[in-house]
């Protein structure tokens, strides 16, 4: 699977954006899909995922009900919604695909195709 993350951007705190990442190579249904950032002298950490049919979600701690994920599989494209931006939201954000499509997986050695990352930088 190929993924190609976009919509990253410069934003004041309080505002919002939207990412999407568009796969391609393989059935993108066959896969549960999740975000990941990484600022700068940190590890990389979850965000969010979406189980194969969009039926089930799992948000860490620090965005739940502010970051909305979902997915459209007739376009092959899994989105972050992120609502009410912080500075600390600011890092590159990953989106992965992994084979476990039923399981809500939040760590990083579950997932086996990463996009390239998209940078978000969130000012005060």
């Amino acid at each position: 699977v190929q993924l190609q993350a976009s919509g990253g951007g410069l934003v004041q705190a309080g505002n919002s954006l939207r990412l999407s990442c568009a796969a391609s190579g393989r059935t993108f249904s066959n896969y549960g899909m999740g975000w990941f950032r990484q600022a700068p002298g940190k590890e990389r950490e979850f965000v969010a995922v979406i189980t194969w049919s969009g039926g089930r979600t799992y948000y860490a701690d620090s965005v739940k009900g502010r970051f909305t994920i979902s997915r459209d599989n007739a376009k092959n494209t899994v989105y972050l919604q992120m609502n009410s931006l912080k500075p600390e939201d600011t890092a590159v954000y990953y989106c992965a695909a992994s084979p476990q499509a039923l399981r809500l997986s939040t760590r990083v050695s579950s997932y086996d195709y990463w996009g390239q990352g998209t940078q978000v930088t969130v000012s005060s």
